[in-house]
């Protein structure tokens, strides 16, 4: 996949968050900048406030020659010219300084001096006031000032574009990492389009929001490919298993044309191809029914319920089938215990109708069947535990798949599809299902998220 950078999104958010920052940077600085230029103008005004005031203190009643003298020092020290005075009397004639400032107003002011040894027209700001009938000036350059400020602005101006520079490089830098790892992710989802159903976006580990979603996605990939498996098993066995029905009912059916043509009674034929064509249209159902209960249209009717009477109706019903078969059925549920979970009544007794049947229909005469509630913390847990033969270890996971059979039980009558549905129930419930060994016997446990109660308490 071409990667262009300025289309990429990680690019183009980095440059946001780059402009972002810069514009901050650049209004921070220039408040900063501002800030500083009047703390300088403040500590200028104040020194030129201070030189004034410490040269007209020389100045005793008439008596202006130590006045005279102080700026005429003053005068002379500054050699550069940074600092420079004015001393004019009434009508506006020179006594001391660098410069006749006659013109200038009392207090403070700016003006342009032209004097040998400075650049033409170089600023000053200058403060003016009479002393004892003379005119005093003292004004200082603003070229150190200036120099300073210069100086800030392009510091400021090299780290804007170093800024700039670097969230432009490090944007592109974190854009094509991020762009490689959107590519891994759909170059996976290609992969899956075209059928490759093992592929899996690649983690980096570092658990970021990137890794969390891929992660999410290899799940959902990791469950379709499930699916896609589990479709096409169920194909191959749907393919297998029907072929036997199908071919006697078509063995039938021709055996029951054949004694058509010679006048012969077909009754019998058609009793059987009848059975076959029922037991057919059972398996589809069946079928039908496991699909509709995982894709979890059913959970619409899911209400709060009390799994100990529908257990109860279960043991009831089928307690003299068991005895008609040699077996017993045993209900034991806790007197007054309100075992709550969330789910449908009419699900939870297919389920428990399922579990049931196939204890009776693959236990020998004078088993001992139990079906029993408890608790356990917040779960509710539904047994039905036998002492027939059992479910070898490794098989116990198989007996879930559809139109799976033992092989012991290939001669007894039935689809492979009872457990099937009874683990898509317990998967639409969000209950965990387990098979364990009872040495003899088999015990099968639903584990189901306990419910609150009518009362709005979980029990």
């Amino acid at each position: 996949m071409r990667f262009s950078l300025l289309r990429s999104t990680p690019f183009r958010l980095a440059l946001t968050f780059a402009f972002l920052f810069l514009l901050a940077f650049i209004l921070s600085g220039a408040i900063v900048y501002q800030l500083m230029s009047a703390s300088l103008a403040r500590q200028l005004d104040q020194s030129i406030k201070e030189t004034y005031s410490l040269i007209a203190a020389t100045y005793a009643e008439s008596d202006e020659e130590d006045l005279v003298g102080t700026v005429r020092d003053h005068a002379q020290f500054s050699q550069d010219k940074d600092q420079i005075f004015s001393l004019t009397d009434r009508d506006g004639n020179r006594l001391a300084g660098d410069f006749t400032a006659s013109s200038l107003p009392d207090g403070f002011s700016m003006f342009a001096a032209n004097l040998p040894g400075v650049p033409p027209d170089t600023e000053y700001r200058a403060y003016s006031g009479m002393v004892g009938g003379n005119n005093l000036t003292v004004a200082f350059s603003l070229s150190e000032t200036e120099d300073l400020e210069t100086i800030v602005l392009m510091s400021f101006g090299w780290a804007t574009l170093f800024i700039t520079g670097l969230a432009v490089a490090g944007g592109a830098v974190l854009a094509s990492r991020v762009q490689r790892r959107l590519d891994g992710i759909a170059s996976t989802m290609v992969d899956v389009s075209h059928g490759r159903l093992d592929a899996r976006i690649p983690l980096t580990g570092n658990g970021d929001d990137i890794d969390a979603v891929s992660a999410q996605v290899n799940a959902a990939l990791e469950r379709l490919s499930a699916l896609v498996d589990g479709m096409r098993e169920v194909s191959a066995n749907i393919a297998h298993d029907l072929k036997t029905p199908l071919n006697r009912l078509q063995m039938i059916l021709e055996s029951a044309a054949d004694k058509t043509a010679s006048g012969e009674d077909v009754l019998t034929e058609l009793t059987d191809a009848r059975a076959e064509s029922q037991q057919i249209n059972s398996t589809f159902d069946a079928l039908l029914r496991i699909a509709q209960i995982e894709a979890g249209a059913r959970k619409a009717r899911f209400v709060d319920l009390d799994v100990g009477p529908v257990v109860e109706t279960i043991g009831e019903v089928y307690a003299d089938v068991a005895e008609d078969d040699g077996k017993t059925l045993s209900t034991k549920i806790v007197p007054d215990a309100k075992c709550y979970i969330h789910g449908d009544r009419d699900l939870l007794m297919q389920m428990l109708a399922n579990l049931v049947e196939n204890a009776l229909r693959h236990c020998p005469p004078g088993t001992a069947i139990e079906l029993s509630v408890t608790r356990s913390g917040n779960h509710v847990l539904i047994h039905v535990r036998d002492n027939g033969p059992g479910i070898p270890a490794e098989e116990r996971q198989k007996v879930f798949q559809r139109l799976y059979r033992l092989d012991a039980s290939r001669t007894t009558p039935g689809s492979g599809l009872g457990l099937s549905l009874v683990k898509a129930v317990a998967d639409l419930h969000g209950a965990a299902i387990a098979l364990e060994d009872r040495n003899p016997g088999l015990a099968a446990t639903i584990s189901f998220p306990a419910a609150k109660s009518p009362g709005g308490h979980v029990i």
